[in-house]
């Protein structure tokens, strides 16, 4: 069974009321010496009964705490202004952040009206340099991707050979340079009629098309 939510007004019933004013009285000191406690927080509660009588509760000395609060509404606290140090360091930041962000759109080819003839050339050394760079990686790309097929290549014709090998026909031998030396694994299939095997060995080595080949 649910407890009946209670209306907020004011009691009439004046036992009722004083019953209630002790019950809500403690709880709310409670929460405060609670907030306090957990929280660390400086507080002070001040309650007049309708009779008059006053209750306190103050979580250090209630005069500090009224005092601050006086202060506190006399002169509000300023948000806190950088130190020298820190201004120092923002405009040192900012003013990296302006010279690198001009020296990409140099590189770009934007704003070099502004350029003298040594800046220009020392852009254009330092433009040069950065575009040796990228070919040279790029290259080293180019030989590793030839490299990577190169031995996909002599992978192919080994797991072509093995297949032959199983089927119970024969394959045209060769030598693994021969792929290094580029040439292609498809040009060097397997052939599986015995007697194309006479002239395959000297045909491969002296770089001569097969018999009914164009």
């Amino acid at each position: 069974m649910t407890r009946q939510k209670i209306e907020i007004k004011k009691i009439d019933n004046i036992t009722a009321r004083q019953v209630t004013f002790s019950k809500r009285r403690r709880g709310l000191f409670k929460k405060a010496q609670e907030l306090s406690t957990l929280c660390d927080a400086q507080l002070a509660l001040i309650v007049f009964s309708s009779t008059g009588k006053l209750y306190e509760y103050s979580s250090s000395s209630m005069q500090q705490v009224i005092k601050r609060h006086s202060l506190q509404s006399e002169y509000p606290e300023k948000p806190r202004q950088p130190s020298f140090d820190e201004l120092q360091r923002h405009a040192l930041l900012t003013r990296e952040v302006a010279e690198k962000t001009m020296e990409i759109r140099h590189m770009k080819g934007e704003k070099l009206e502004n350029l003298n003839l040594e800046e220009l050339k020392r852009l254009e050394k330092m433009i040069e340099t950065g575009l040796d760079r990228v070919i040279e990686t790029k290259d080293n790309k180019f030989l590793q991707e030839i490299d990577s097929l190169k031995r996909k290549g002599v992978q192919l014709f080994e797991e072509n050979k093995h297949l032959h090998q199983m089927a119970g026909t024969s394959v045209v031998p060769i030598d693994v340079e021969i792929l290094e030396q580029g040439e292609s694994c498809e040009s060097i299939t397997a052939i599986s009629n015995p007697e194309d095997l006479d002239s395959s060995d000297t045909t491969l080595k002296l770089g001569l098309p097969f018999p009914g080949s164009s």
